[in-house]
């Protein structure tokens, strides 16, 4: 099924393409100056960390949904062994496989397409087999720290977490927005809590997988208005899924990162962060989550680290 007009009406009005050049290949994160990280490295007072990430292991979040996203097999390739003879110092080593969107991770600006097109109306076909993607790839994103902003929706409803059911909107966000008394500005790095990460911590991952909170297709054109520069949440499938609108699958991602070029976060944890947050009373902090750059790559895993 094609997708629908009112879904095109909404990508004309989010889309940036062009507006940082023909050969841009890094999107919003342009909007990540010099100027917002000095006022990103502002935010903090106290110097407490808070890690974002889920462990990387083989019993991980992914359940077999998308065919080849494995969770990491971690492989010991030797142990102790004496490279330069007998009573010389002794090494291990080790090797991983994994889908790099298994985990924690960013999706890069050619994680998806529509109509044959990746940001900045580049053909989709320059993704290919061998190389992997020649634009925009996750090894295009400079470094990436910036002011975060929690929005933490669960916590402003008065809830643990959202029902599965729960499109995240607009309205939202305002309310989050109210809850945390900031205001969302050029280069922030948005993250949206529905506390939904806690039935993958609770040890059903499926449950985690499926019915799922998430951002409804109204929220973009949110983000763009504030010149957003990264979303991160804390859901397997960033946007509420199933779909809030019947048959029209993964409006949210095509518009984020093919529309306006802006990277979108799963699988992030912001329990701790939540917590850090209400105890401290302050949502905003300086965000450390830089992506890991393999070359042609379309995503990575990441372990942000929030500093309060």
């Amino acid at each position: 099924m094609s997708l629908p007009p009112e879904f095109h009406a909404l990508a004309k009005r989010v889309n940036n393409w062009g507006r940082w050049g023909a050969d841009d290949e890094t999107g919003t994160l342009n909007l990540i100056t010099a100027g917002v990280v000095r006022e990103a490295a502002a935010t903090v007072r106290t110097g407490r960390r808070v890690p974002l990430a889920l462990p990387l292991q083989q019993d991980g979040v992914q359940g077999g949904l998308i065919p080849g996203r494995v969770n990491p097999l971690h492989t010991m390739v030797q142990i102790n062994q004496e490279l330069f003879g007998p009573g010389t110092v002794a090494t291990s080593d080790d090797a991983v496989t994994m889908g790099l969107q298994a985990a924690t991770h960013w999706d890069a600006l050619t994680h998806a397409s529509y109509g044959g097109k990746i940001y900045n109306g580049r053909p989709a076909d320059t993704v290919t087999a061998h190389g992997g993607a020649r634009f925009s790839s996750i090894a295009s994103a400079p470094p990436l720290v910036s002011r975060g902003v929690l929005l933490d929706v669960a916590r402003t409803h008065g809830v643990d977490r959202l029902p599965g059911d729960h499109a995240v909107t607009p309205e939202d966000l305002d309310a989050a927005e109210e809850f945390a008394g900031v205001q969302v500005g050029a280069g922030d790095i948005v993250l949206v809590r529905t506390g939904q990460i806690q039935v993958y911590l609770a040890g059903d991952k499926h449950a985690y997988a499926y019915p799922s909170p998430g951002l409804s297709v109204r929220t973009p054109e949110w983000f763009h208005a504030r010149d957003v520069a990264a979303v991160a949440n804390d859901t397997l499938t960033f946007e509420i899924f199933p779909p809030e609108i019947e048959d029209l699958w993964m409006p949210v991602h095509a518009l984020h990162l093919v529309d306006m070029g802006m990277l979108q976060g799963q699988n992030w944890n912001l329990e701790p962060l939540s917590t850090a947050c209400a105890e401290d009373e302050r949502y905003a902090f300086l965000l450390c989550a830089m992506p890991e750059p393999f070359t042609g790559a379309t995503g990575t895993p990441v372990a942000p680290v929030a500093v309060l």
